[in-house]
Parts: structure tokens; sequence; C-alpha cells
């Protein structure tokens, strides 16, 4: 399906929202500019802003993420979870496509290095709340179990459920514009087209910018690095400049040609890949291990769900967030930071499913393969420091994430290869991740439905070079950027907030009515969290 097909030809180019553009854009140069010139005093600026953040908007944060996630469960069973979103009978993409191209962008590379990398970290330092010895066997199932706090049902929840819900309710049924401002609409009405609606929107479109530019350039850093091990080229400036070039043109040309087109080619390649390696890892790996330690890390998961969710051990209320900065606040930061426009790029890809099955893909479905792509690669190298101490947290010295994973992949039979495949996967996970963030980031700041294919490029482009020039004064550059985004979850994370009430808002204010029409109040109207469907032709533009 081209989008040729899906009406783009029918709608005039959109313009650009200058004001937008200036401030986002400007920020994130002003931001380079800074590494550039004084590195230590933006890395004391980012650590201040970083614990403020987990300090005193922590716990609020561990709230809401638990909160999103058991109110989709609700909307699930409820008759109103029925209703078909977007405008559409029936779905413009197959069940394979929709789950390929949402899976590959919200895990990105994440769900290569921190796959290989976090298992391990907690396996060797048990979590606070389990408390185990850590590198013995009593540390597995907690070491995995937190893996699956982290990368399971409340991340991917936050990431797109309720917020994407919400979007196309409002964009498709109401007219609102597709964009972060939206999710505002329920607490400042009109009030979105002004100025709040544009520091909603410059704030999400930072947060997405620092989240992004981060991996991009972290990938030239762990491409380069696996380059060196496998193959001798020198871990240099050069080598991940090219690195990064490679990864900046294939990401811009898929963003050029659309969700229909590039970014779909994009995602089924990542799935594909990604399946064959994890069967081939599952047989020639420790199979029993593998099955064990995600049954038995998942029961430990369900049965500590809350306690682990909710954990705050010495931080209390607001006190110093310590592991929890580390770990859990630092994570539901970061995906927090991604939710407003990781719910646009759903909700364009979603039109024709229901309530309930979107909710399910992205706080069910999603979250369990995760969980198990997790155990198989995490697990494995588990496996192999409990049967010989040092193999993996020898690499692993210093945090080493792409040291983690060659050390894993290494140790597998047809390793070369088998670590080659890995980096390529990486390197797609990533690109697939900068393809469609440009693209949503480009729709934010554009005045239509389309926007315009300079823009695209601009912002492929730019990330691209904010991660080289942030990469040319050294790592901290990129993580500085990438703890950054911590920071933009503050304003992102009251942008979400109204999520949480307006389903429920929804629900209550149909049953009311329904009870004064003389209708069961037990039965509301399927169709009361999105509005008539409105019939549209399958070429309508995803808009």
């Amino acid at each position: 399906m081209s989008e040729a097909s899906m009406g783009v030809k029918d709608q005039k180019t959109s313009g650009v929202n200058k004001p937008l553009f200036l401030i986002s854009g400007g920020f994130i140069a002003l931001f380079c500019l800074a590494a550039l010139v004084n590195l230590d005093a933006l890395s004391a600026a980012v650590d201040w802003g970083f614990n403020v953040s987990a300090t005193y908007f922590g716990l609020y944060w561990q709230v809401l993420l638990l909160a999103t996630f058991l109110i989709g469960l609700v909307l699930c069973v409820l008759p109103g979870g029925r209703a078909i979103m977007g405008g559409l009978a029936a779905p413009e993409f197959t069940t394979f496509q929709w789950g390929s191209m949402i899976m590959c962008t919200l895990l990105a590379g994440g769900g290569v290095f921190w796959a290989a990398g976090e298992p391990i970290a907690h396996f060797l330092s048990s979590p606070p709340l389990f408390g185990a010895e850590g590198g013995t066997a009593d540390a597995v199932n907690g070491a995995i179990a937190q893996s699956f706090m982290h990368w399971g049902f409340l991340a991917w929840a936050i990431l797109g459920s309720l917020s994407t819900v919400m979007l196309m309710h409002y964009h498709y049924e109401k007219g609102l514009p597709l964009a972060p401002r939206t999710l505002l609409y329920p607490v400042f009405g009109d009030k979105i087209h002004g100025t709040i609606g544009l520091i909603a929107d410059a704030s999400s479109i930072i947060a997405v910018v620092a989240g992004t530019v981060g991996p991009i350039g972290f990938l030239g850093l762990q491409v380069a690095y696996g380059l060196e091990d496998l193959f001798g080229i020198p871990n240099g400036f050069a080598t991940q400049l090219l690195v990064i070039a490679g990864l900046v043109g294939i990401y811009t040309i898929s963003a050029m040609t659309g969700l229909s087109r590039g970014i779909q080619l994009l995602s089924k390649i990542n799935v594909i890949l990604a399946a064959v390696l994890l069967v081939f890892v599952l047989v020639a790996g420790p199979t029993g291990f593998i099955f064990g330690s995600f049954f038995s890390g998942f029961g430990t998961y369900i049965a500590n769900f809350f306690q682990m969710a909710l954990y705050r051990g010495d931080a209390g209320l607001f006190g110093a967030p310590g592991w929890l900065g580390w770990w859990t606040v630092f994570f539901w930061g970061w995906f927090m930071g991604y939710g407003p426009l990781m719910a646009m790029f759903i909700a364009r890809v979603s039109r024709g499913r229901s309530i309930r099955s979107i909710i399910i893909m992205l706080s069910i479905v999603a979250p369990i393969v995760t969980n198990f792509w997790f155990t198989i690669i995490g697990g494995t190298g588990i496996s192999m420091e409990l049967a010989e101490t040092g193999t993996i947290s020898k690499a692993f010295e210093g945090f080493n994430l792409p040291a983690a994973l060659l050390a894993i992949t290494g140790n597998l039979p047809l390793g070369f290869l088998v670590s080659l495949l890995f980096l390529i996967l990486t390197t797609i996970f990533v690109a697939t991740t900068g393809d469609s963030m440009s693209y949503v980031i480009s729709a934010t700041m554009s005045d239509g439905d389309n926007p315009p294919a300079l823009v695209r490029v601009f912002w492929g482009i730019a990330m691209g070079v904010m991660a080289v020039i942030l990469i040319s004064v050294g790592s901290g550059g990129v993580s500085k950027l990438q703890s950054f985004i911590v920071v933009t979850a503050v304003p992102v994370s009251l942008i979400l907030l109204p999520c949480c009430g307006m389903p429920c808002a929804s629900h209550w204010r149909k049953a009311k009515k329904t009870k004064q029409d003389g209708a069961p109040s037990g039965a509301p109207d399927p169709r009361a969290l999105s509005g008539p469907v409105r019939r549209k032709p399958r070429n309508a533009l995803l808009s």
C-alpha cells in the first residue's frame, strides 16, 4: 500500500509551525553548543536536574505508570472497549505489519543491548527488594523479574495505550490536532491552541529528540566497538562517524517514504531477523535454562508486581533516589519522554482497530514478547556466568553493554556470525526508531496532515549531526543528552496525566446519560469513547 493510495496526493503539503520549530530546534542546538563549549558545566546542570526530577517526581511517575496500566485493563473489559477507532471500518495494516511497526519502533536498540546488560547487572548485584547474594543461583529469579518490571507491562502501557486512544478519539472524531497538545484538551479546552499547546508540543519534541539522539550516538560507539572486536577496525571517531552516517542515510530515506513503505519495510526486516536470531539462541543456547528462568522469573514478577512497581526503599516519599535513580525512575522518565510522540505514531498505524485490541497489544502482548526476548539474551548470559564465573562479568565491567552482548554471542556456536547479525539487528532497530520519530516530529510541527519531505529530512539529518557533535567530545556528551530526557519527563509526565482521567470520566458521563434516558446503566454504548465511526475509504490519509 503506497502513500499515494492512502490519499497523500489529495492532500496539500502542510506548512511548518515556525515558533515550534525554532523553540525545539533551537533548544537542542544550544544543548549541543554547550557540550562543545563546556561539557563539565553542562554535565553538572544535567546531573542537578536529573537528581531533582528523580527525587521529587519519582513517586508520582511510579503511580502514574501503574495507574495507566490498570485503567487500560479496565477499559478492555468494559463494553466500550469494542469501539473501533480512527474512523475506518477495517485496519489499514495487517496484524503482522501493525505489530512489527509497534514493536520495532518502541523497543529500539535497547531491546538488544539492555537485554544483554540489565539481567546480568541485576544478577551480579541483586536489586534491594530481593536482596539475594549476587552471582549465585538465588539471584536469578530476582534479576529476571526486575528486568521484566523495567521493560514489561508498565513501560509499554505508558508508551501508548491510553494516550493513543485519547489522541485517536480527539483527532479522528473531534478534529483536533494529532499532537501532544491535544492530550491537554480535557483540562484546558481550546486554550491548547495557544501558549500552553506550544509548550506541550515543544517539551515532547525536545524529549524525543534527546531520547533518539542518545541511541544514535551510542550506536556509533557500540557498533564501532563491535567492528574492532570482530574485524580489528580501529575504534576511532572516523569509524563512529561512518556508522552514524550510514544509519542516518537509512532512516532518513525511510522516513521520506512514509509509514506504508520504508518504516513498514524496516520493521518487517527487523522482526524477521530478530525471530531468526531468537530461535537460534533458543536452540543453540541453554534451552532448558531459558524456559525455566522465564517462567520462574515471570512468576516472581507477577507475585511481586505491586511491590516492585511502588518500591521506594530508602528514598521514602521525597528522599535521595539512590538505586531507583539508576534504574526504575530512570527508565520511567526515559519512557515517559517518548510517550506523547509514540502515541501519535501508534495512532497513525492503528486506525480501524478497537480500543481493546490497541490496549491488549500495547499493555499485554508486546511486554510479554519483550520479556521473553530479554530472557533469551540475558538469561543465556546468566547461564554462561553461572557455568564459568567471569565469562560475561569480566567483559561487562564498567557497565559495558556492547561488551556484554558480544561476550554472550561470542560464546555461542557460530559466534562470529551471530555477533555480526546482532550488530546489524541493533542498527535496524535504531533506524526504525529514527525514521518513525523523524516522521512524527515533523508531523507535530506541521500545520497539516502531510509533513513536508524537507522537514523530515532536516530532522533525520539534524539528529545524526547532533549525535556526531556529542560523540566528538566523548561518550559523556551522549550520556548527558540521554540523561536529559529524564529531566524533560517532568513536563511530559504532566501532559500524560489527563489520559488517566479522561476514559473514566467518559464512561461515567455515558452511564449517567443512559440512566437518565431510562437505558440500562450497565450497558454503555460501545462507541462511548470513540464517538460514531465515520466509514471512510481504505485509502484515506493517515492524518
